[in-house]
């Protein structure tokens, strides 16, 4: 099988008994399903895994250069409950760069390992005040604010956003965090479990994110 098990929320060892699956940390899960390098052939099996549940997102259209490198969704043999894609590239000012987007039902605790935070949802920060960025994701406008990471020195290795879409936690994820300069014009999420023939047109390669 392409997608290799694992935690959702961190990087301890995992075991399947009787079709269930246990952390050695936090105890019975659903496993993430993530493939040791992206392809074309590991992204149709994860489509085909959370099609039917929720959407998988990436910036799109992509900008030349840019390329997915790692993609995965957490799912049980009935329901996906979250996915993940990371893109890598490179802007003028802020060199390479790393966009992660997630999708998630609330507690899953995807976003937040992603992330860097210190607890499963976004938390309070989400709708006091007034929203830093908005991204177009699924033909709506979904505002997002400014997520902090639990470790300091993050605040410059990474900007993160969360936001509400269609029930789910929407995350975004960017390294270095000044690249969130991007974000400045309105980004474009498309769900490419609706993608035709453009989905042979994605490009695949780049380092792994280390979440």
């Amino acid at each position: 099988m392409s997608l290799a098990a694992s935690c959702p929320r961190c990087t301890a060892p995992i075991t399947e008994g009787d079709g269930a699956w246990t952390c050695s940390v936090h105890g019975s899960i659903h496993p993430l399903w993530r493939p040791q390098q992206a392809s074309y052939e590991s992204f149709a099996e994860l489509v085909n895994r959370a099609a039917d549940d929720l959407p998988t997102y990436l910036p799109w259209p992509m900008s030349p250069g840019w390329s997915i490198a790692d993609f995965g969704c957490v799912a049980n043999t009935e329901k996906a409950f979250a996915t993940v894609t990371t893109t890598v590239g490179t802007s003028d000012l802020d060199g390479p760069v790393e966009v992660t987007v997630i999708s998630e039902d609330p507690g899953v605790g995807l976003g937040s390992r992603c992330a860097g935070t210190a607890y499963d949802d976004p938390g309070e920060q989400i709708g006091l005040g007034p929203h830093a960025i908005h991204v177009r994701a699924g033909g709506r406008t979904v505002p997002m604010w400014t997520v902090d990471p639990s470790i300091e020195d993050d605040l410059f290795a990474k900007s993160v956003f969360a936001g509400e879409a269609d029930g789910r936690w929407l995350w975004l994820v960017i390294r270095p965090a000044s690249a969130a300069l991007l974000l400045r014009d309105e980004w474009l999420l498309a769900d490419v479990t609706g993608f035709g023939p453009e989905a042979l047109e994605m490009p695949f390669g780049g380092a792994r994110p280390t979440w």
